[in-house]
């Protein structure tokens, strides 16, 4: 399967490129314009072995050769790559972007009618399984239990919450038969009252490298239960999103998350 990556100088983009089996072979990428590395060849050890990888500013031109394109990069460069792809072979995409602002969804689900997109704030299979076990127990627990999910990232992540704990925040809500929209709240140092039954509590926090940690706790006056997840290595993204990558190819046009891939695979 010929491959293109989005932002290959980043973390992730790096981590993609380096977990790639011998069925995958990357044959382009892109960085933003500026960068160091972009219009110049760089060399990557992969999984495929010794790969020689273009590296261009225009996503046409890295997926030129390409059948999937991954992106893990920002919400404009996402939306401005799925645009300049219909020029392109390519007709899936895994997107591993998150921030993005409601007209953005938008435009995202827009592309969906031209594209195989799996989209997920993580493609850990640990998380997505986390997801389902959150969703089981708020669905379980009344709302004499409170809800509070935490996450934290390294100090680089600008986004919070992060992408995976919004996630969690939707399956406890989804658990209890609402959104989380109507459920959320995320600053418990500015109320001056008792919080919400029911409500679904929100912390973030940004330190030193941490790749991931999110814990959702469930509390009763007498007891509780904590459901969590540490990521130690990329790589378990990068594994996840590949998994995706080849699910796609298979799949009609349309919008997908990880939990779709993981229920026929």
């Amino acid at each position: 399967m010929k491959i293109a990556i989005a932002g290959i100088g980043g973390k992730m983009g790096q981590a993609i490129a380096r977990a790639s089996e011998p069925e995958f072979t990357v044959v382009g990428a892109t960085e933003r314009a500026g960068s160091p590395i972009a219009d110049t060849e760089i060399s990557l050890e992969t999984g495929a072995g010794l790969l020689s990888i273009r590296v261009f500013t225009d996503p046409a031109a890295a997926a030129r050769h390409a059948r999937a394109w991954i992106d893990f990069t920002t919400p404009d460069a996402t939306l401005n790559a799925l645009d300049r792809l219909l020029e392109t072979p390519v007709r899936s995409a895994v997107v591993g972007t998150t921030g993005f602002s409601p007209e953005q969804e938008e435009r995202l689900a827009g592309f969906s009618s031209e594209f195989t997109i799996v989209r997920s704030g993580n493609f850990s299979i640990g998380v997505n399984l986390m997801l389902k076990l959150v969703e089981d127990s708020a669905a379980a627990l009344g709302v004499d239990w409170d809800i509070e999910i935490s996450e934290a990232h390294h100090r680089f992540k600008t986004d919070a919450p992060s992408g995976t704990a919004l996630m969690i925040g939707e399956a406890a809500a989804k658990g209890r038969g609402a959104r989380l929209s109507e459920l959320a709240t995320t600053h418990h140092a500015d109320r001056k009252e008792p919080r919400r039954p029911g409500s679904i509590g929100m912390s973030s926090r940004r330190a030193g490298g941490i790749i991931g940690d999110h814990d959702a706790s469930f509390a009763s006056d007498a007891e509780m239960l904590t459901i969590s997840h540490r990521a130690f290595d990329r790589s378990i993204f990068a594994r996840g999103a590949l998994r995706a990558a080849r699910w796609a190819l298979n799949a009609k046009p349309g919008l997908y998350s990880m939990q779709d891939v993981l229920s026929e695979t």
